[in-house]
């Protein structure tokens, strides 16, 4: 599902970043609403944090989610994200790329920077990530 105020593309001459769960260029008309999400962290209401990656993937994921709901938008309004992760390896890239597919399975993925960091604001924390939407 295509937002159509939302332009995600990947030149020729760049290579293919979908298998890796990410888009090269996202374009946004100057008259939209920006709204940008807060790094989100891996848990619920109750800050419980798993100590599996993955829990904590799909559960950022579904608070970013959350936020852009309260703002009328949905995941294929986003443009940007940026994602960090502690200690990151091959399997928490995997890991990542399937949940980007399941929820972008047409492969109009955002934009994404992914930082690999040493730790976050709270012990156990696993993995961020920050959303900019447009509406």
């Amino acid at each position: 599902m295509s937002n159509p105020l939302l332009e995600i593309s990947n030149p020729e001459g760049i290579y293919d970043p979908r298998p890796h769960g990410y888009s090269h260029v996202a374009a946004v008309p100057a008259w939209s609403q920006l709204v940008f999400v807060a790094g989100q962290g891996g848990s619920r209401t109750d800050g419980i944090l798993s100590a599996d990656f993955s829990t904590q993937v799909a559960i950022v994921f579904e608070n970013i989610a959350i936020a852009l709901a309260s703002k009328g938008l949905k995941m294929e309004n986003i443009a940007k994200l940026t994602t960090l992760v502690v200690d990151y390896d091959e399997e928490k890239h995997q890991i990542l790329i399937e949940e980007s597919t399941k929820i972008w399975p047409d492969l109009k993925f955002p934009v994404n920077t992914l930082i690999p960091v040493q730790r976050l604001a709270l012990p156990g924390m696993l993995i961020e990530i920050d959303a900019t939407a447009i509406g």
